[in-house]
């Protein structure tokens, strides 16, 4: 089958095309079998059932290197299939390979040795179906108390739904249970990143690499934790040096796309280019690496380059992740073309796609806004004036993504007295804790919560952010900013443990905002930005949200619209640091001569002099914006006010 068309004749549910080859293999119509385990295998690329069943009919049909390989790959995709385990130690032994035979009796053993419910769970885990398998595994732990295997299991699960605080706490306690189970330490390592605590998470690779120092996910994995720290120079080494004897043309891929990540951040342009070619050179279906180049936002796709996405993103085995990343990679080359029509076609398909995977439910940010402009009056900050830590050195850049935030960073961190940090995750994190994780959408716990806290908690949360964030700041400088634009949601939390922080809220015309996000492929989070609808709303419970700090909190959050600076550079940054307390230096109004890293999509335009080439950019796409403007209603020219 070669396309799409001949694709849908034939049913796409998974669980229907495995039960129709296992049936036509058991009608010894083996050719019709593998046939649908094809189409299967291009529509359903993990589902290791598949790779089983076909080990079975190549089995039948007397091919045991075809078999082997098939349930390797099943194996390899799901460690828990004893039938797929089984039948690898029988054909071994029927060709004679008595040393692979004896490794896979040891792992039938360690299986074996498994209750079933683990097992279960296991290869529910491996095919997707991840809430059955937390499931399952909840209710074994209940019934059976502690088991090493099924609380690293379900932190692995935790890990994979993104309920992050659950999963270090559940590898955490495997680890200090295990203290050798040196897969659990990699997974707790890995709970520890998602968590963005890097330091932590190095520590915990460190210990397993002095156990064994030419591990290669070990060592994969450090230089990560290195480069998420910030320290791009030993990241990069240390890839460079994998690079020399990569696995697989996927391995060398992946490498070059962490370097090219961090020359980019570093502002080595070029370097980065060359990183992301050198990724697709090595394996032609990294969609990523296309996307890492439409996301400099400064390259330019050659004719060719636009050809080889088009025929990725249509081809039949391409999987949901690759195919929006190639989308949003041509809305950006096509962009470029001035090809507008045929721009706006992959803008919007990626989004669709993209959408269809994050299911963004929009109830959750108005209950927010309603619960904090309940919970966080005038009165209840003036109850509560002195509480927090009195630490000013944090200032907070806030508002929507694609607003001209990291424009305002790199201004205040060409200031000698301010250091620019990152996208800080340490706000979330305590907000995450305050929330709990049985979320009801309709009546959350925070940010009702803050008002049946007292002065301690507030001060036990300053203190602990200005710890905590003392790895990211590399200078003796008395500020740093915090970049994370969803801050915004949380200056009430802010406010209360942190009262003398300064707080900036970057603001863009509605319509270049919205725009902005619908063409960005987020590396996660933003999940409102994937549909018109969505992001249309968010924008104006921001403003709502933004209104009520203001009313809330007067004087204490600097409103700074990007439309303005673009037109008054010199006027706004006096505002600006005016506002920070700080001095004028001419060198913030050459912010682009700068020299700091910038992770963020506008890492490379922060680099040039300012330009409003991109104010009305959304302009070439008005004849399809229409539902944009119509969900914005009046927020288009209240924006200001």
């Amino acid at each position: 089958m070669n396309s799409s068309a001949e694709l849908s004749q034939f049913p796409q549910n998974r669980g229907e095309l495995y039960l129709q080859a296992m049936n036509l293999r058991l009608l010894n119509q083996f050719d019709e079998a593998l046939g649908v385990l094809e189409r299967l295998q291009q529509l359903h690329p993990r589902c290791s059932r598949l790779y089983e069943e076909r080990g079975h009919c190549y089995a039948a049909l007397r091919n045991a290197p075809k078999a082997i390989d098939a349930f390797w790959q099943a194996v390899n995709f799901n460690a828990a299939l004893p039938a797929s385990w089984q039948m690898l130690h029988t054909l071994y032994l029927e060709t004679g390979d008595e040393e692979n035979a004896a490794r896979i009796a040891d792992r039938l053993a360690t299986l074996r040795n498994l209750p079933p419910e683990i097992i279960e769970a296991a290869s529910l885990f491996a095919d997707g179906e991840l809430v059955h398998a937390e499931r399952v595994l909840r209710v074994y732990l209940a019934r059976h108390g502690e088991h090493i295997e099924a609380m690293r299991l379900l932190g692995r699960i935790c890990t994979a739904r993104g309920l992050r605080d659950d999963a270090e706490l559940l590898l955490e306690a495997v680890v200090q249970r295990a203290p050798g189970y040196r897969a659990a330490r990699t997974d707790y390592a890995r709970a520890l990143l998602d968590q963005h605590r890097y330091v932590r998470s190095r520590e915990e690779i460190q210990q397993l690499l002095e156990l064994d120092p030419g591990n290669r996910a070990y060592l994969r994995q450090y230089g990560e934790a290195c480069i998420r720290l910030g320290d791009y120079e030993p990241g990069i080494s240390l890839y460079r040096r994998l690079l020399g004897d990569a696995q697989s043309g996927r391995e060398s891929a992946e490498l070059h796309l962490w370097i090219a990540f961090s020359l980019r951040a570093q502002g080595h342009r070029a370097e980065a280019i060359q990183g992301y070619r050198a990724a697709i050179a090595a394996w032609p279906e990294s969609s990523e690496a296309w996307w890492g180049l439409a996301n400099l936002k400064t390259y330019h796709f050659s004719l060719d380059d636009i050809a080889r996405m088009r025929s990725a993103e249509a081809a039949p085995g391409t999987s949901l992740v690759d195919r929006y990343h190639l989308c949003f990679a041509l809305g950006k080359a096509l962009e470029d073309q001035k090809d507008y029509a045929d721009s706006w076609v992959y803008y919007e398909r990626g989004n669709a796609l993209k959408q269809a995977e994050v299911r963004y439910p929009p109830r959750l940010a108005e209950n927010h806004v309603r619960l904090s402009k309940q919970v966080c009056t005038r009165e209840f900050f003036e109850t509560r004036r002195g509480w927090g830590v009195a630490d000013s050195d944090p200032i907070f850049i806030v508002g929507l993504t694609r607003s001209g935030s990291t424009l305002i960073e790199q201004i205040l961190a060409s200031h000698s007295e301010v250091e620019g940090t990152q996208e800080l995750a340490d706000i979330q994190r305590i907000v995450r804790a305050l929330r709990g994780r049985d979320m009801d959408l309709e009546n959350p716990r925070y940010p009702k919560v803050l008002a049946e806290l007292g002065p301690q908690d507030f001060r036990s949360f300053g203190e602990g952010f200005m710890a905590d964030t003392r790895i990211y700041r590399r200078t003796r400088r008395p500020y740093f900013i915090d970049k994370l634009p969803d801050n915004f949601r949380d200056i009430g939390l802010i406010r209360l443990m942190l009262p003398n922080a300064k707080i900036i809220d970057a603001r863009r015309e509605p319509m270049a905002c919205c725009f902005g996000n619908l063409k960005q492929l987020f590396s996660g989070g933003q999940e409102f930005s994937y549909s018109i609808a969505d992001m249309a709303h968010y924008y104006r419970n921001y403003l709502e949200l933004m209104r009520h700090w203001n009313e809330a909190l007067p004087g204490r959050i600097l409103t700074v619209h990007h439309e303005d600076v673009v037109e008054d550079l010199e006027g706004n940054v006096r505002r600006i640091l005016d506002f920070c307390g700080l001095r004028f230096e001419p060198a913030c109004l050459e912010f682009h001569k700068t020299e700091r890293n910038v992770r963020t999509a506008s890492s490379e335009q922060v680099r040039l002099p300012i330009s409003s080439e991109g104010v009305d950019q959304w302009r070439n796409y008005e004849p399809w914006l229409g539902p944009l403007k119509d969900g914005l209603g009046n927020a288009l020219t209240t924006y200001r006010d």
